[in-house]
C-alpha cells in the first residue's frame, strides 16, 4: 500500500523532491499535493501535482486529503519555529512529519542523526571500498557462481551447441573490458552476432540508439537468429560466471565498460571502477537499455558507495524477473 504524502516547501525544491520520489516508486510514496509559500501558492500545480494551499495551511490540508505524511522540502520561508509549529498542529492526527534533506543517493547505514546541544546534525560516513566485507563479497561471489554454473551446466551446453550449429564462428565471444581500478580483463559471452560483427560497427554508427558512450541498436542486423533469443533474456551473458570464478567480476556490480568508454569518463564517473563490475546490477533491474546515460551512471554510483550483501541478493532476485520478461533489452 502506497503512503500518501503532502509536500511543503518552495516550488523548485518541491518539484525536485517529486522527481526523486517518482524515480524511487518502489519506496511506496505517492504525492497527493503540495503546499507552497504565500506568493507561490496561486498556481494550480507543480510537476503535475496539485497545489492545495499555502505552507501555513499545511496541517489543515493534510487532514483534508487524508495524508499519511507531511514532507518538508528545505525552504527559507519555513523556519525552524514554523516546522516546530507544524509538528504541533499535526499532533493527534496520526500524520507523520518528515524533513527532506538535500542529500540523495546515500543509503541509510551511512547516515547518522546526531543532536548537538539541541541542534540536529546529519553526519554522512565516508564510503569504504576495501575491508572485510569486500573479502566476504568475493567469497560469496565465488561460491555462488560455482553453484549456479553447476546448476545451469545443461543449459550452458545446449546454448553452446545452438550457437555452434546455427552460425559460423566461435561459441564464445571475447572482448576486452575495464574492471576494478581500471584493470583490463577479457569478458566472455555466448556469441550472439555473425562473424566479423565488430568490423561492421562503423557502418551502423548512424543508427546508434545508445545513451552516452554506449552503442545500442534496436533490431541490430548483425544479431543471429539464436542471438535474437539469447540477448533479450541476457542468456548470452551466462559465460560471465567464469569471469566471476576467475575474480575479474562480481555477480552484482556496475556494468563493465569498454576501454573507449572508460577513457571518456569524467572524474566522478570513474568511481564506477572502485568495485568489480557485475554480471548484473542496479542498471539492469531498473530499465537496462531504456535508461539514459545520466540515470545509468547515478544508479551505478549509488551501488558503488552503498552496496550490501542484502542488497546484492535483492538485485539478483529482481534480475530473475527482468531476465524472464526481457524488459529493456536489445
Amino acid at each position: 500500500m502506497r503512503s500518501r504524502v503532502l509536500l511543503v516547501g518552495h516550488r523548485g525544491k518541491v518539484e525536485g523532491l517529486i522527481r526523486e520520489l517518482e524515480l524511487r516508486a518502489v519506496a511506496g510514496f505517492g504525492v497527493v499535493g503540495a503546499c507552497l509559500p504565500e506568493g507561490e501558492a496561486t498556481c494550480g500545480e507543480v510537476a503535475g501535482v496539485p497545489v492545495l494551499g499555502s505552507m501555513a495551511e499545511a496541517a489543515r490540508v493534510a487532514r483534508e486529503v487524508g495524508a499519511d505524511t507531511v514532507a518538508v522540502a528545505g525552504s527559507d520561508s519555513l523556519t525552524a519555529d514554523a516546522v516546530r509549529r507544524l509538528g504541533w498542529d499535526l499532533e493527534g492526527s496520526g500524520i507523520d512529519l518528515a524533513l527532506a534533506i538535500a542529500l540523495t543517493d546515500v543509503a541509510g547505514p551511512r547516515v547518522l542523526m546526531q543532536p548537538v546541544s539541541g541542534l540536529p546534525l546529519v553526519y554522512v560516513d565516508e564510503p569504504q571500498f576495501t575491508g572485510p566485507k569486500y573479502v566476504l563479497k568475493s567469497v560469496v561471489d565465488w561460491v555462488s557462481a560455482l553453484a549456479i554454473t553447476l546448476l545451469l551446466s545443461p543449459v550452458l551446453l545446449v546454448i553452446a551447441a545452438l550457437v555452434k550449429l546455427t552460425s559460423r564462428g566461435p561459441v564464445l565471444y571475447r572482448q576486452e573490458r575495464v574492471g576494478l581500478n581500471g584493470r583490463p580483463f577479457t569478458l566472455l559471452k555466448f556469441r550472439s552476432m555473425g562473424e566479423g560483427a565488430d568490423s561492421r560497427l562503423a557502418d551502423l554508427a548512424h543508427l546508434n540508439q545508445g545513451n552516452g558512450p554506449l552503442f545500442k541498436v534496436k533490431g541490430d542486423p548483425r544479431v543471429t537468429r539464436v542471438g535474437g533469443v539469447l540477448r533479450p533474456h541476457s542468456l548470452d551473458e551466462l559465460p560471465q560466471l567464469l569471469n566471476v570464478l576467475r575474480g575479474d567480476m562480481s555477480l552484482v556490480g556496475p556494468r563493465p565498460p569498454l576501454p573507449t568508454e572508460a577513457n571518456s569518463y569524467e572524474a566522478h564517473v570513474r568511481r564506477r571502477l572502485y568495485v568489480k563490475p557485475g554480471l548484473t546490477g542496479l542498471w539492469q533491474v531498473s530499465g537496462r537499455s531504456n535508461l539514459n546515460w545520466e540515470e545509468s551512471v547515478r544508479l551505478d554510483l549509488y551501488y558503488v558507495e552503498n552496496w550490501s550483501l542484502t542488497g546484492d541478493f535483492m538485485i539478483l532476485a529482481r534480475t530473475a524477473r527482468v531476465v524472464f520478461t526481457g524488459d529493456g533489452a536489445y
